[in-house]
This record gives C-alpha cells, structure tokens and sequence, in this order.
C-alpha cells in the first residue's frame, strides 16, 4: 500500500482530529504526520507494526544463519587464522 497525499497529515491537524485519523488507521490506512512542513512520525494499526517488527526480527535471523553458515564454510575449507597471531600482527603493523 503506497501513502497518498491524503495520508500527510500535519501535526496541528493530527491533534484536531486524532479520533477520526485513528479510525482511518484502524482500517488499514498509514498516516505521516508533518510538523513544520516535514515528516515527523508515522501512525500506523498496532497490528501492523507488530508485523514489521516480526520481519525485522526474521531478516536479522536469516543474515545471523548466512554469516554463520559462511564461517562454518571457512572453517571447513582452512580459511581461519589464529586469533592471538592475527591481534599480534595487527599491533607490530600498528608500531611499525
């Protein structure tokens, strides 16, 4: 679902008419709220949000599972290095 110039509210009008925009919500819409002329906050059905929350947190799960199955991959593979001897080279570059 797209916003449409409908769904820009400002914030003086927001305040006057937080009942009926929370109905509008309530069924489906999403409200950008302006203050001065710019985007300030977003209203959108809890339900929703909620939803958003749960594809964020599967998004953040499927790259932890791909980061991990590449290392796993690099392990197996010989591509590691000796954590004391990489910080070590680090510090002689460092000094150097």
């Amino acid at each position: 679902m797209g916003i449409t110039a409908n769904d820009v509210v400002s914030l003086s009008q927001a305040r006057a008419g937080f009942s009926e925009l929370a109905e509008e919500v309530r069924a489906g819409a999403e409200k950008i709220i302006t203050k001065n002329g710019e985007s300030y906050v977003a209203l959108i059905d809890a339900q929703r949000l909620d939803h958003y929350h749960r594809l964020e947190r599967e998004r953040i799960h499927l790259l932890l599972t791909s980061e991990a199955s590449r290392g796993l991959d690099d392990v197996a593979t010989g591509r590691v290095k000796d954590a004391r001897g990489a910080i070590q080279a680090i510090k002689r570059r460092r000094s150097a």
